[in-house]
């Protein structure tokens, strides 16, 4: 089965990314892996408070992809799986896909403010030609509409 691996964050364009991401794998048969990073420098804290923070932050991370993944079950037909790395955002993905084999397709949501597409898609695509997986970019203003006709 190839997997769809999409990044789960806190931005507007993560929502489209998960879309795209549900929507192929119906269409094509395959599965959506969610990975979501916990950045390092979350937890310079003294040991108690890290931790404290580190638990906090994957409680968080959990109750995002629930939501996500209702509407995978429920619209998609699809159960996406949920993994947790802590890191640097680009370092873990790309550990991420060199260790899942069956991942098939990075799928990135692009932002649609001024600054740019966003760190993980200026960063991932700079390295786009060496990569052991395509990426797919979603405009993080496409409308359900014309995701479903796309996908």
């Amino acid at each position: 089965m190839r997997k769809f691996l999409v990044v789960l964050d806190d931005s507007k364009e993560c929502l489209n990314a998960m879309r795209f991401a549900a929507m192929r794998a119906k269409n094509t048969q395959g599965g959506v892996e969610v990975l979501a990073v916990i950045p390092p420098d979350e937890f310079n804290h003294w040991i108690g408070v890290g931790d404290i923070m580190r638990e906090e932050a994957r409680e968080r991370i959990h109750t995002h992809f629930e939501v996500f993944a209702k509407w995978m079950r429920d619209r998609q037909g699809v159960d996406p799986e949920l993994v947790i790395r802590e890191g640097e955002p680009v370092t873990e993905i790309l550990a991420q896909i060199q260790e899942d084999s069956e991942v098939g397709v990075l799928v990135l949501g692009a932002g649609t403010d001024k600054k740019g597409p966003g760190p993980l898609v200026t960063k991932l695509s700079k390295s786009s030609g060496s990569l052991p997986v395509p990426i797919t970019i979603v405009p993080g203003d496409l409308s359900k509409e014309k995701l479903e006709a796309i996908t």
